[in-house]
């Protein structure tokens, strides 16, 4: 089992921080990408550079956590599922911190769209609504992780096929905007850096889901069906 206790009561206060590093990294993250949001809508100029310069503290937290599990993996020589565990950590957090890369992505296409007069400021109704459904999607992968939730991994993966639909469906509407009027060329395709920010979000929170699988059945489920991981986890 996952939260069997050990012998060593030190060991299991060792397992529990990095538990709990990850989940404030990953809500630091979360933080960082709705505040990417908030500042291409409404161009708050304050708010993309609080988002820039906050991608060294995602960047320390990763290598922090590292530290620790590497710290373990010396001093206890974990197996089986505290292995797994460790392993997920050290993925997970890897995926973080490439989740903390696109907040700071979106956040510098924000600054290139409002630095230069534009002809009209864009409408980011259909950013706002997949970057809400990648946003569900990291908040489900963190709270699967800190609740072992496998239902919650098939779920997030059926999540993330709408995603990459949306973010095709912005594709064409942007390739479109292009074709009618030359001028929009430059902001649209900022535009759509964003919006393959969002999708990549998506894929990392996917990732996120996928090694709870593993923590908890000891099954990889990389590279497999939405339907392939449901019969896993009822299995």
């Amino acid at each position: 089992m996952i939260n069997k206790e050990h012998i060593s009561k030190r060991f299991d206060a060792d397992l529990e921080e990095v538990r709990t590093r990850v989940l404030q990294m990953g809500g630091f993250v979360e933080e960082q990408i709705e505040r990417a949001i908030e500042a291409l809508v409404d161009g708050n100029e304050s708010i993309i550079d609080q988002v820039v310069a906050n991608d060294h503290r995602v960047n320390a937290m990763e290598v922090s956590i590292d530290e620790i599990c590497n710290q373990i993996i010396a001093r206890r020589q974990p197996t089986a599922s505290d292995l797994r565990m460790i392993m997920t950590v050290i993925k997970t957090i890897t995926d973080l911190e490439r989740i903390g890369d696109e907040a700071a992505k979106i956040a510098r296409m924000a600054r290139l769209i409002y630095s230069t007069d534009k002809l009209h400021t864009p409408r980011f109704s259909e950013i706002k609504h997949v970057a809400k459904i990648a946003l569900d999607m990291l908040h489900q992968a963190l709270d699967a992780f800190a609740r072992l939730d496998l239902n919650a991994a098939a779920h997030i993966v059926r999540q993330d096929e709408l995603v990459d639909e949306e973010f095709r469906a912005i594709l064409r509407q942007l390739i479109t905007f292009m074709m009618e009027d030359p001028r929009k060329i430059s902001t649209s395709l900022e535009i759509l850096f964003i919006a393959k920010a969002i999708e990549r979000i998506g894929d990392h929170a996917k990732n996120m889901s996928e090694y709870v699988v593993y923590m908890v059945k000891g099954k990889d489920v990389r590279h497999v069906t939405a339907d392939e991981i449901e019969r896993e986890i009822k299995s």
